[in-house]
């Protein structure tokens, strides 16, 4: 059993900043992208930014520039670094990983961010 358990989100004010960790653990193996995702109420999910085994990173053009993503390969975590954060960017965050050479997709159960304006 896979498990992707994700924590750091809650409730700031625009321009602060949050840090969202998802950790990995269970059967688990050669993992290669992690990834992070969010929606919206009344809108699909989208790719918020991901990281692969090597370090190479991809993000979505809202957050470029203020989110940085982030990863412990010892600890099968990944991080999403997010500063002056807007209100658009509330969402449920979902992270993602690929693993067994990207042959399976797990999600996370996804953590509220919400912000103020």
């Amino acid at each position: 059993q896979v498990q992707l358990v994700e924590s750091g989100g809650g409730l700031v004010q625009a321009g602060g900043s949050l840090r969202l960790s998802c950790a990995a653990s269970g059967s688990i193996f050669s993992i290669t992208v992690m990834g992070w995702y969010r929606q919206a109420p009344g809108k699909q999910r989208e790719l918020v930014a991901h990281i692969t085994s090597g370090g190479s990173t991809n993000y979505a053009d809202p957050v470029k520039g203020r989110f940085t993503i982030s990863r412990d390969n010892a600890k099968k975590t990944v991080y999403l670094q997010m500063n002056s954060l807007k209100p658009e960017d509330t969402a449920v965050y979902f992270c993602n990983v690929l693993w067994d050479d990207r042959h399976r997709s797990s999600w996370g159960q996804g953590t509220q961010v919400t912000i103020s304006s």
